[in-house]
């Protein structure tokens, strides 16, 4: 997938989900433990955090690629929702809306 990516971000975990707007399944929360920016195919550095608004249901309509799904591990439910799984998903035009003061 980072292959296919002429430029854009690779996301490595997203955290503090909230719910924006119920109808819309509108979300917003932030990246955490690695955002780094791909160019021309290759990773070639990394970037602040970022808040993001984003709706599921949107997002996956824009999904362009999709991989194995994966093993993945909850970051905020401590063990109280631990079997977990989603592949890797290559989506254009994901709505970062703001710099996140984070590191």
């Amino acid at each position: 997938m980072v292959a296919a990516t002429d430029r854009g971000l690779l996301l490595t975990c997203l955290w503090y989900i909230r719910e924006v707007d119920p109808q819309t399944l509108l979300l917003t929360g932030l990246t955490r433990d690695g955002v780094f920016l791909v160019e021309g195919g290759e990773v070639t550095g990394a970037v602040n955090n970022f808040r993001f608004n984003e709706s599921p249901v949107d997002l996956l309509g824009r999904t362009v690629q999709a991989g194995r799904t994966e093993r993945t591990l909850p970051r905020e439910w401590n063990d109280w929702f631990t079997r977990c799984a989603m592949p890797p998903l290559r989506v254009p035009d994901f709505n970062m809306s703001s710099v996140s003061p984070a590191s």
